[in-house]
Parts: structure tokens; C-alpha cells; sequence
């Protein structure tokens, strides 16, 4: 695989959460809803194409990130996929969902109503994240 590049299109609308040697953990810069954004570390677009080892630790961390979700923003529904239909680098949505949101019930992304994080908030995730993430 040739040296991993965050595609821009993730750059520009997220904030980098956490960082290992395999996996990015990103933040959508949009508080109307908790949004987070896993991307392994790989040149394959399809979860499938991952071998045995890595399909299980890009589950065990889906797995940590809903269990964060679900504790601390106490969502209606949560969303998890991998659509890449216009971002072809594998990525995994794990987004909570409220009957009351701005969107509900269609999808999140692509959807041009937004509110940003302001840095404090994120920072504050970042800290909450580093203390149950293993990456």
C-alpha cells in the first residue's frame, strides 16, 4: 500500500478524533448530530476485500464508538455504513439519530443544514474517546 492520504473531501469536513498505525477516528463538524467517521487505513474501498484479522478490529472499533455513542448522546436510532458512494475510501459512519433532528427521517449526509463544533466541545470528545478507544 502506498503511504495513507486522508481524502480531502474528509479532511475539509471533519476533525481527526484519534490516530493509530490502522485506523483514523474523525469527527463530522456538524453538533446537529453526534457523527463519527472511521476510516481504516487501507488502499481497499470494500470491507470485504479486508482480511479476517482487520474485518474484526474495524468491528471491534464500530463496536466502541456505537457503545460510546450510545452512552453519551443517548440517541433515538444508530446509524452505521459504509457507502462511499462519493467518497470511495473506505470510511464507516456511526451516527446517532433523534425523531426531533433536523433530518430525521432521511439521511444525514449531503444534507446542507449544519452547525459546527466549536473547539472546546471537540477537544472534549477527543479526551473521552482517548480514554476508551483501542486503536
Amino acid at each position: 500500500m502506498k503511504t495513507f492520504k486522508l481524502d480531502s473531501r474528509l479532511d475539509n469536513d471533519c476533525f481527526i478524533l484519534s490516530e493509530s498505525n490502522q485506523f483514523l477516528v474523525l469527527l463530522m463538524d456538524n453538533s446537529l448530530v453526534p457523527w463519527f467517521i472511521l476510516v481504516p487505513k487501507t488502499d481497499k474501498t470494500e470491507l470485504y476485500e479486508l482480511d479476517k484479522t482487520m474485518q474484526s478490529k474495524v468491528l471491534t472499533v464500530i463496536n466502541q464508538l456505537s457503545d460510546f455513542l450510545m452512552k453519551e448522546f443517548s440517541p433515538d436510532k444508530l446509524n452505521v455504513a459504509a457507502i462511499g458512494n462519493i467518497v470511495d475510501q473506505m470510511h464507516i459512519h456511526i451516527v446517532g439519530r433523534y425523531a426531533t433532528d433536523v433530518y430525521w427521517p432521511g439521511v444525514v449526509w449531503g444534507a446542507t443544514e449544519k452547525k459546527p463544533y466549536i473547539a472546546v466541545e471537540v477537544d472534549k470528545l477527543r479526551s473521552k474517546l482517548d480514554s476508551i478507544l483501542e486503536i
